[in-house]
């Protein structure tokens, strides 16, 4: 059993008026994580030693870069409304892959409580268009 903890952290620059409504719109969000770059297949594990990073898009998706520059963008099957950004992603997995039959467990960054947790669903991948 492989016990792994992502630690979700960073911030948001946030201009003002407009710009506050767009940083806090979880499509837009997720939109500029992807910008210049095409979806490909579907995939249903990516291989957890290729996570360079991991970013929450609340209510919405997990979004992980993998190595090469490759974005996975994971829409949890169940759970995503407990998507929060600055939550601690604990995962239990039983191999070296993060797949769509696993379970992430949420725990809030400041109380260390766990708020809840997402059933994750098909990675899609995001490679950048060439030029």
């Amino acid at each position: 059993m492989r016990l792994s903890l992502f630690l979700i952290g960073g911030a948001l620059l946030a201009g003002a008026g407009t710009a506050q409504a767009a940083d806090r719109d979880p499509e837009a969000q997720l939109a500029r994580a992807i910008a210049g770059r095409v979806a490909g297949k579907p995939v249903d594990c990516i291989d957890q030693h290729d996570i360079r990073s991991t970013q929450i898009i609340d209510n919405t998706a997990i979004v992980y870069e993998g190595a090469g520059g490759t974005i996975y963008v994971n829409r949890p099957r169940s759970g995503a409304s407990s998507l929060r950004w600055g939550n601690i992603l604990v995962t239990d997995t039983h191999s070296t892959q993060l797949c769509s039959i696993d379970v992430i467990h949420l725990i809030d960054s400041n109380s260390r409580m766990e708020t809840g947790f997402v059933g994750l669903g098909p990675f899609v991948p995001y490679k950048k268009v060439p030029r």
